[in-house]
């Protein structure tokens, strides 16, 4: 990862701008980020004086893993530049009439070096990492709002640069450990043999070889402009309003497949225990939906359950990744800077696992129920 460097011209120029200090007074943070996106080339908050701001950096030319690689393609996942197009032309903000906003864009700058840097207002509230589950679901229930609202005018924002076809493509570049999926050894690991639990093996392999119809199916649902990427880190409580980053893969998605990717999220990382998860799961579901009927959406509930639990398909590549990693010496956390007792991330997440599976398991017959193609 690349470092910051205040004291250059360019960062130097926009701390003047910013700030309105000379920029050897800007002290640079380092925040916690997927070092191995291509898109990112680091995000610090700088503090100047008595104010703060993000500094986020897109780039092109990070040297990364294939999966994780930067894009040309306005479309595609992982699209370079995307997440400035969001804030520039005010997409960030637009679920602010239900309560869901975006840090303010402060500058963005394009670099000689071709780099973008962001400036973002340094939102300070309630990390939703720390919120019960009450504070999830009141994020549910607005962004069931915000969904609904845009379902019943039947107005999906687009925009060349938005995201297609998301779920598809970046489940097919998750393929670290697929060829283990079938590999008797590996599921004889210590931890995975103590820890997933009995017939989670065959319950994930049906539905990695049946990925191809959930797909398909998530891509016959409802259209809602989507985050695509809201879990607990992504998100604040401020002055009554949840504050979402990271926008970077926003686009086109499945009525329901936000939350989809919301629920497991929230416990895949240990924010929440894995023994809170029906709960958790029924409480964040019911506020989606009670957010979607107020604001006017009257179609059949069965397909916002469905987007929901077809969802699982974006983690089959999970399984296969924990069986890859179940002799590594150390277990990272999200950003790489801490460790994870390995037990306790493979005890939780063979619960989340096997809960995904059950997910699927509905998701077959509501699409039996809706009269689906299997």
């Amino acid at each position: 990862m690349r470092e910051a460097a205040p004291l250059t011209p360019q960062p130097a120029d926009e701390v003047r701008d910013i700030f309105q200090l000379p920029p050897e007074q800007a002290q640079f943070e380092t925040l916690t980020h997927n070092p191995k996106n291509g898109v990112t080339g680091g995000v610090w908050r700088v503090t100047a004086g008595e104010r703060s701001a993000v500094l986020k950096v897109l780039t092109r030319a990070k040297d990364t893993t294939e999966t994780w690689a930067a894009s040309e393609d306005p479309r595609h996942w992982n699209f370079w530049r995307r997440e400035a197009h969001v804030y520039e032309e005010g997409l960030a903000r637009a679920w602010q009439a239900w309560g869901i906003t975006a840090p303010r864009l402060l500058a963005s700058v394009e670099r000689p070096d071709g780099d973008v840097a962001l400036w973002l207002e340094d939102v300070q509230g309630e990390p939703a990492t720390k919120w019960p589950v009450a504070g999830h679901v009141r994020h549910a229930e607005r962004l069931g709002a915000a969904h609904g609202r845009a379902l019943a005018d039947g107005v999906v924002p687009d925009r060349p640069w938005l995201s297609r076809r998301f779920l598809r493509d970046y489940t097919a570049g998750q393929s670290v450990g697929r060829e283990l999926l079938d590999d008797d050894a590996a599921w004889q690991q210590p931890l995975v043999r103590d820890h997933f639990p009995d017939g989670l093996r065959e319950r994930m392999v049906r539905l990695h070889h049946e990925r191809e119809w959930f797909l398909r199916t998530m891509e016959s649902l409802p259209r809602v402009f989507s985050h695509l990427d809201q879990w607990p880190a992504n998100l604040v409580s401020h002055r009554g309003e949840s504050v979402l980053f990271d926008w970077a893969f926003a686009g086109d998605g499945a009525l329901g497949e936000d939350i989809g990717n919301y629920i497991p999220d929230t416990v895949l990382d240990l924010f929440q225990p894995a023994a809170r998860l029906p709960e958790l799961a029924t409480a964040v579901y019911d506020g989606y939906v009670r957010g979607l009927r107020a604001s006017g959406w009257q179609g059949d509930e069965r397909l916002v359950r469905l987007g929901v639990c077809a969802s699982a398909v974006k983690y089959d590549w999970l399984t296969a990744l924990m069986l890859s990693r179940a002799s590594d010496e150390q277990q990272l956390d999200y950003g790489g800077s801490r460790t994870v007792e390995a037990e306790r991330r493979y005890r939780e997440r063979g619960v989340v696992l096997a809960f995904l599976a059950d997910w699927a398991e509905e998701a077959r017959r509501l699409a039996t129920e809706l009269g689906l193609d299997r």
